[in-house]
């Protein structure tokens, strides 16, 4: 998955995010930096609309 950031978002590694209807996600410690901040998702929410 790709995503676009604003650009004042501060990914430092270690970051934790709550995507809407995604998940809850974290900058990663070795191979995120301020030019390319790499996020992984750490926790599926449950969907159970459909």
């Amino acid at each position: 998955m790709n995503a676009w950031l604003e650009p004042g978002t501060r990914a430092e590694p270690g970051a934790v995010w709550q995507f809407e209807r995604l998940g809850y996600f974290v900058a990663d410690r070795e191979d995120s930096t301020p030019e390319r901040p790499v996020i992984n998702r750490a926790v599926t929410l449950r969907d159970t609309w459909a």
